[in-house]
């Protein structure tokens, strides 16, 4: 048996070299490091109540490509990324026997049961091999241990309460160094082939990933590629600097930042977005919008922190108030809001983004949760595992920790928030240019008379070629406070511009009120 010693660096969410404990740790207390990744079949079952696939093909095309990324890193540091197809514990329990030299099994610590059931079972094959288990903390910008909450039970119910807490009384960790070079490998390891969306037999006939010239979301998976965004919206663009201006845009890639994707895979670390900021704002210009990015990974880091503190109540159809709601379960109106067919354009617009691309800005995730929720009155998880299978930048707590607020179970500290879908199409795709982008049956309606077709007189529709009910659906469900809307729309006249790159039309009006989805008291939102 070797003496030498080895750890075993497992990897999950924490897909980088930059800011990652794990190497900063290994690096000093082993001579060789084997840093390891299992494609866990439990990843590519079905999702809980409603069978949707867990990993769906967007999702899974950016992991292989951030996999094959962070391989190639390593190769130039004198390592390599080991993978293998399988359940952590029984791979892990593999390579101990295989290696013989294994003293520990790093690990970064998860918050939700699935995740904390893997590292359960680690540890107890760690403990019955006598090998040591040296466990992180990584994935907030805020560390756990840091927060000014004696206990995670103390954590507040509402968000402002836990912003101004931490911004006034913690402080956010130093970057931990990149290495130079890894440890090596033990001899003899084979560094094992990374599978194909085939090999983990996830091909959905139905989606294939292409790139869509209208996403926006071309980017690739990857530490490096998460870098190279940030440089670009950072350095090269200046964008951050009217990230608060922008953040409500629908089409092009730079109305904001567009980092979730590798934040949720842990290609890019919040500690490194914050510290670039400080520098950015040393160097460049600090402002509204500047604060406004850090503003967002609190959102992030909270959610993280209410699945530590309510656990699997996350997921639960209560919620977190424990509110029993007559949700219905009608499928026939949840394809129709899948699949993008509601007739309602906004809805439409986002849901076939989403099925098309795997993204879905903002704005547009809050308004159609809330379609699904209030206008539809179906269950809010089965939104929810949709957003789970389709969504590139799928993270367990934002996602569920959002559905339940727009559902009006989760923290919220407002009763009844419900958004006006022709108010919110208007006000932030005033033209109706997002609308024509994503449902091209409706390009041949004018300016924002797209967003309530229904409306429009016979002569008008047969001018532009739509039949509702043939070409174009009519509405599933009409909202009595919709029509407050309908007549304050701009004019139609006039040729719109379509696929516009950059933001859509957002009105001056409104470009401020990224945070009007959290606190406004209005209900005519």
């Amino acid at each position: 048996m070797s003496t030498s010693r080895t750890v075993i660096c497992l990897l999950r969410n924490d897909l980088r070299l930059h800011d990652n404990e794990l190497f900063h740790w290994a690096q000093r207390n082993a001579e060789y490091i084997v840093p390891l990744y299992c494609f866990d079949p439990r990843h590519y079952v079905g999702t809980y109540n409603y069978n949707l696939p867990k990993t769906g093909p967007f999702r899974l095309h950016f992991l292989l490509e951030s996999i094959r990324d962070l391989r190639n890193t390593m190769l130039s540091k004198g390592s390599n990324l080991v993978v293998r197809r399988g359940k952590p514990e029984e791979v892990v329990a593999d390579l101990i026997k295989q290696l013989g030299s294994v003293c520990t099994v790093a690990f970064h610590e998860e918050v939700t049961s699935e995740e904390l059931n893997v590292e359960k079972r680690v540890k107890d094959v760690c403990a019955q091999m006598k090998v040591k288990v040296h466990t992180c903390w990584g994935s907030t910008l805020y560390h756990r241990d840091d927060l000014p909450f004696h206990n995670m039970s103390r954590l507040p119910d509402v968000y402002t309460e836990f912003r101004k807490a931490v911004e006034t009384q913690s402080k956010v960790r130093p970057l931990f160094p990149t290495p130079e070079q890894l440890k090596p490998l033990p001899q003899g390891l084979e560094e094992g082939a990374i599978p194909t969306a085939e090999d983990l037999e996830q091909t959905d006939i139905s989606i294939k990933p292409a790139a869509d010239p209208r996403s926006a979301f071309p980017c690739s998976g990857g530490e490096s590629q998460a870098l190279a965004r940030l440089k670009h919206y950072f350095c090269d663009t200046d964008a951050v600097a009217t990230y608060k201006e922008t953040r409500n845009g629908l089409i092009g890639a730079d109305y904001s930042t567009k980092f979730a994707p590798w934040l949720a895979m842990g290609c890019l670390s919040p500690r490194y977005i914050y510290h670039q900021i400080q520098q950015y704002e040393r160097e460049r210009t600090a402002n509204q919008s500047t604060y406004w990015v850090i503003f967002q990974l609190l959102w992030r880091d909270y959610f993280k922190f209410v699945g530590v503190k309510y656990g699997n109540r996350l997921f639960q159809i209560k919620g977190l108030q424990e509110k029993s709601v007559p949700w219905k379960k009608d499928m026939g109106l949840f394809n129709a809001w899948k699949e993008g067919r509601t007739g309602v354009p906004f809805v439409d617009a986002n849901m076939r983004e989403l099925a098309m691309t795997g993204f879905m800005s903002n704005r547009g995730r809050q308004n159609v949760a809330s379609f699904l929720t209030k206008d539809l009155g179906l269950d809010w998880r089965m939104g929810a595992e949709l957003f789970e299978y389709l969504l590139i930048d799928h993270d367990v707590c934002s996602n569920y920790g959002n559905w339940l607020y727009s559902a009006g179970i989760g923290n919220d500290p407002r009763e009844n928030r419900k958004f006006n879908m022709i108010k919110q199409g208007l006000d932030y795709d005033n033209n109706g240019d997002y609308v024509r982008q994503w449902v091209p049956e409706l390009q041949g309606i004018r300016g924002a008379d797209v967003h309530a077709p229904w409306t429009l007189s016979t002569a008008s529709l047969s001018h532009a070629h739509v039949t509702l009910g043939e070409t174009y659906p009519t509405p599933i469900v009409m909202a009595p406070e919709w029509s407050r809307h309908v007549n304050k729309k701009p004019s139609g006249t006039g040729p719109s511009p379509r696929g516009k790159k950059g933001p859509s039309h957002t009105s001056k009006q409104h470009r401020d009120r990224g945070i009007d989805f959290y606190f406004s008291r209005s209900k005519n939102l």
